[in-house]
């Protein structure tokens, strides 16, 4: 069945663009929830802190990847429309537009709201020029023992070129005077291996001890220039922050070495071209015409803000010990049979399949499953997917005693996770440096899936033990983003994952597997095949309903089937995070559609996909978003969740909680805003998955 466009909707406008949302502009909608997570007052001060912190750390990376990619297509005279009728220039203008506004509303935010509460609470970041002559003392002698000596004030003249700006760099550009009156430009980087937030003596000045005074490293700097510039007069010193092209580009079918070649890509990063320049509100536009010319940027893409430049760099404040400005801690629950003291996991596992839903859920029995594994002296290979793994990583300690223990350990290891490709490196070095059998990955694909894999002795015979998961296996990200993790040693599902990983480390063509969707293989066309399921048992038997949670929404081919379901009345329920290109709610297109996006202390990072399908209700989890990227060009896997109580509890318990959020909940509209679903007062889906697990 074709899809319709909506049928109020004028010869025109029943384009694509009609029936589809711009992705970039979808994806700064998610800022601005972000944003309003930071507005709201009844998040703890800090965290709230750490919203606004967030928000300038996913604008850097937009710009770095979204805005990069729109501007080399711009440079590449690329003229064609996308799915929702934009050229890359007037998305690139509406992009630019949007951004304005939400860099306006975060300022005033931040200079109206979040600096008065703070102050408030005891926590005053102060000018610089408020401090007393006494404190102002005490940071001087601060600045010339530890500031000053890695200070590096590079000039700008005939003699000497405009200095390289490294990616998201900030900066101060310097206008000095010199003894005859000529005017001479200077470049001074801000040094992130300091505080950028630095603390103030204290002062007798009636305060109470809570008081904590703060001021910016950069102030520190301006105050202190002339010990750089001795014996010449500052006219002038104003901040600015540069970003810049990051996407890496990785050309793997002419290398011989995927290591080294992206390692010299990850180099290469810092060079690439200047796509944003951020400047305080009141630099001359001297300075900012010496700065856009030599960053090669046009007017567009400057941006000038009314306060400190790099609010992420407010993440420093989330480090004070005032934990009444912070969300309450929780312990989380590791449900019985799986805890370290007990009976080993894989008896568990042996008696059914487990679920654990972080970070309601300890993410202990996933390190304690490994560490078993790598102990128990029938266990005789491991096999692993690492995408991101973070810094100080107990998976990794596992995987290394295994090796000692004298298991056969493989570990794809993605080289390609973008902004984590240095600490992969340094992993993957480490893990093969001590005997374990690494991949880098696959020629054209990045290797996105969850998996982990126990082959162990039982008896005369060889059993199978799986993890299969929605997110990285991170000990520290666990405890932030919401997950799935699946335990199971069905037959079948063990054995699609032998199969995936010899199509991982070997030259196996594997074409089908049993149970698992993996992508680019079977995955899109399975995962379309249960959709067209749904809309016919609909048709036949009535009651369809889709329930799909995910990160993003932007495969234009979902997207059509999900229209084709709602035209056939199904009713389709989706909890979309971030980017959804599809419009919900259009008379004749997609009114049994509904898109919610939960934004909370918690960042939503599990997929499940729920069919009805007349009753025989059938469910999966995984790693894969309905996005081009992860159907084609990602090695993905989404597993079925067969156990009936599981599958009761995803359906009835974690996707109705929710639908059912009033608290963080918003609902898209059909132009592709949002609003609170109940005025952000009612049912809070976290707060009710750590009541309900106990952890307290």
């Amino acid at each position: 069945m074709p899809v319709k466009a909506a049928q109020s909707a004028s010869p025109a406008d029943r384009a694509e663009k009609s029936l589809y949302l711009n992705r970039e502009l979808s994806l700064l909608e998610f800022q601005r929830r972000v944003l309003e997570e930071a507005q709201d007052a009844r998040n703890p001060l800090l965290e709230r802190v750490k919203f606004l912190s967030i928000l300038a750390s996913n604008l850097d990376e937009f710009f770095m990847v979204r805005v990069a990619g729109i501007m080399q297509q711009i440079e590449n005279d690329v003229h064609e429309r996308g799915r929702d009728g934009r050229t890359p220039a007037a998305a690139l203008e509406a992009i630019r537009t949007e951004v304005s506004a939400i860099s306006a509303d975060a300022y005033e935010f931040f200079n109206r709201t979040l600096i008065p509460a703070l102050e408030k609470a005891g926590v005053h970041i102060a000018d610089y020029s408020a401090l007393t002559e006494g404190q102002r003392q005490q940071l001087e002698a601060f600045f010339l023992d530890k500031v000053y000596p890695v200070l590096t004030p590079l000039a700008f003249d005939p003699g000497r070129p405009f200095p390289h700006i490294s990616n998201l760099s900030l900066n101060l550009a310097v206008v000095v005077r010199d003894a005859a009156g000529a005017e001479h430009f200077a470049r001074v980087k801000v040094p992130d291996t300091l505080p950028q937030l630095l603390p103030v003596p204290s002062a007798a000045d009636g305060h109470a001890t809570r008081r904590q005074v703060f001021v910016w490293l950069e102030q520190l700097i301006v105050a202190n220039l002339p010990h750089l510039f001795p014996g010449i007069e500052i006219v002038r010193a104003h901040a600015f922050h540069v970003t810049r092209d990051a996407e890496v580009a990785i050309k793997e079918l002419e290398t011989d070495d995927l290591l080294e070649t992206i390692e010299e890509a990850v180099w290469q990063r810092r060079f690439r071209d200047a796509v944003r320049l951020q400047v305080d509100a009141d630099m001359p536009e001297t300075m900012v015409e010496i700065l856009a010319s030599n960053l090669e940027l046009d007017l567009a893409s400057i941006y000038r803000l009314n306060g400190p430049l790099d609010l992420g760099r407010l993440r420093h404040l989330l480090n004070l010990d005032r934990p009444e400005l912070k969300d309450k801690p929780f312990l989380p629950w590791t449900p019985p049979g799986m805890s370290a003291k007990e009976d080993d996991i894989f008896s568990a596992i042996r008696q059914e399949d487990l679920l654990l839903h972080h970070p309601f859920d300890s993410f202990q029995p996933v390190i304690d499953f490994l560490r078993k594994a790598a102990r128990d002296p029938d266990v005789l290979a491991i096999k692993m997917t690492l995408y991101r793994l973070g810094r100080n990583s107990p998976v990794v300690d596992a995987l290394l005693e295994a090796v000692e223990n004298g298991k056969q350990v493989a570990v794809l290891v993605e080289l390609k996770a973008r902004f984590d490709e240095e600490s992969n490196i340094e992993w993957a070095r480490a893990l093969e440096s001590q005997g374990v059998h690494v991949v880098y990955g696959l020629l054209g694909l990045k290797v996105h899936s969850k998996v982990a894999l126990v082959v162990r002795r039982e008896g005369d015979a060889i059993r199978r033990y799986c993890h299969l998961a929605t997110g990285n296996y991170n000990a520290f990200t666990a405890r932030l983003y919401t997950d799935l993790g699946l335990f199971t040693c069905d037959e079948s599902i063990c054995a699609d994952a032998t199969d995936l990983f010899n199509h991982l480390t070997g030259y196996s063509r594997q074409q089908s597997f049993r149970k698992l969707l993996v992508a680019p293989i079977n995955l899109r066309q399975r995962f379309a095949a249960l959709i067209r399921r749904e809309i016919d048992l609909h048709r036949e038997y009535g009651g369809g309903h889709l329930i799909f949670k995910m990160n993003a929404l932007e495969d234009t081919q979902m997207i059509e089937l999900l229209y084709e379901a709602s035209q056939a009345g199904v009713k389709v329920d989706l909890i979309v995070r971030g980017i959804c290109c599809l419009r919900p709610g259009i008379a004749g297109l997609s009114e049994n559609i509904r898109v919610l996006s939960v934004v909370g202390r918690f960042l939503e990072h599990s997929r499940i996909y729920y069919f009805r399908h007349n009753g025989d209700d059938t469910t999966y989890i995984g790693s894969a978003d309905l996005m081009p990227r992860n159907l084609d060009r990602r090695v993905e896997v989404l597993t079925p969740v067969e156990r009936p109580q599981l599958v009761q509890r995803l359906k009835s318990e974690v996707l109705a909680a929710y639908l059912r959020d009033e608290f963080n909940g918003r609902v898209m509209q059909p132009d592709g805003t949002y609003t609170p679903k109940n005025g952000h007062v009612g049912f809070d889906a976290q707060a009710w998955f750590i009541a309900q697990r106990g952890g307290r």
